[in-house]
């Protein structure tokens, strides 16, 4: 099930932080319970993704992108991500979710995610997210258009944009070789 009372958690600790230029930068902070845990004692590498997730949920209100998709009827999805699982989050280990946009192209943001254990980093993904209306994808330059943001694009890191071009060459739908289920 959906953590709906650590997300409720999340905009009540942080319903006085300030709001965030599109590139900034939000910090939560979690622990790791027992119902996070899978057959190994470790955090869930599942459970990981949702905690991101309540990371982007903030940071979305933080820098005004939640009040531009209800004003404007859109949507929000996750297009891609690439995940390193580094470090195991034992129970009751507390640790650091940093949350941020790297940047954006004429479709898609990119998120960098990571999770931190003291000065450790035990997980960090990249995302790539799309702005939805019933059309299909909203271009960023709209969102920026709604909100007023006049600022340049940002370069994308090298390491971003080499997962990008990677993601490119990956066969889609994918291919489907020697399937038994298939056949």
């Amino acid at each position: 099930m959906y953590p709906f009372i650590r997300m409720i958690k999340e905009f009540v600790v942080h319903r006085n932080a300030g709001d965030l230029p599109p590139l900034g930068v939000h910090v939560s902070h979690h622990r790791c319970w027992p119902h996070d845990l899978d057959g190994f004692l470790e955090m869930n590498n599942g459970r990981i993704l949702t905690i991101l997730d309540l990371g982007r949920f903030v940071l979305a209100r933080r820098s005004g992108l939640l009040t531009a998709l209800r004003a404007n009827k859109w949507g929000l999805t996750m297009a891609g991500v690439s995940v390193r699982y580094r470090k195991r989050i034992r129970l009751f280990t507390k640790f650091r979710v940093v949350s941020r946009a790297v940047g954006w192209d004429d479709k898609f943001f990119y998120l960098d995610q990571s999770i931190w254990v003291g000065d450790a980093c035990a997980a960090q993904a990249l995302y790539r997210s799309a702005i939805t209306d019933h059309d299909g994808i909203v271009k960023p330059r709209r969102l920026f258009d709604y909100t007023g943001y006049e600022g340049p694009r940002p370069v994308l890191p090298e390491w971003v944009q080499n997962w990008i071009d990677a993601d490119a060459t990956r066969p889609w739908p994918p291919v489907l070789l020697d399937d038994p289920e298939r056949a």
